[in-house]
């Protein structure tokens, strides 16, 4: 069995995808390890700047966390997932499809409200930026005006970002 790194599920020797939550597992330990990230490797490069498999392909070391999504209401309130990278993409994994953004939110979107590639948090120095990326049910900071995709929005420590008929907590780490 597997353990996958993000959720500690259980998964059987030959998996790729974590079962639960759809993270890329380790390889390290089977032989076929190589062959399988250098295909995500090819995948990513495929898919452009960003690959929204990207952590198939990740260090190992990842760097610090620079700022935290947290979910507000619901179920799965208190969950939080760290940004690490200067681009965190959000929505729903789809292996299917290869997409396997920053901040999976699939599990805790029970009416499938949240887009595969709804939105992306870039970082840019000490600004950070949101933009919706053509999703279905939208993106808002603040309960304002719906983002119009493509229109990158600066984003401050505490701003509540509503993704689909998810309420996410912006937070700024270090200041």
């Amino acid at each position: 069995m597997i353990t996958c790194d993000k959720c500690r599920t259980e998964n059987a020797d030959d998996a790729q995808y974590c079962d639960e939550c759809g993270t890329p597992l380790d390889c390290s330990e089977r032989p076929a390890a190589a062959s399988v990230v250098a295909i995500s490797e090819a995948a990513a490069a495929r898919q452009g700047a960003h690959s929204w498999s990207s952590a198939a392909a990740a260090p190992a070391n990842k760097q610090a966390a620079h700022a935290t999504l947290t979910i507000q209401r619901g179920r799965s309130a208190g969950k939080e997932f760290p940004l690490h990278e200067d681009e965190s993409y959000i929505g729903r994994w789809d292996a299917d499809s290869g997409i396997f953004p920053d901040v999976d939110l699939d599990a805790d979107d029970p009416e499938a409200k949240v887009s595969r590639r709804h939105a992306r948090i870039t970082r840019r120095g000490p600004q950070h930026f949101i933009e919706d990326l053509g999703s279905t049910n939208g993106t808002f900071i603040n309960r304002g005006r719906r983002l119009l995709p493509g229109d990158r929005q600066p984003l401050n420590d505490g701003d509540e970002i509503i993704i689909g008929k998810t309420f996410l907590r912006f937070k700024v780490l270090g200041q």
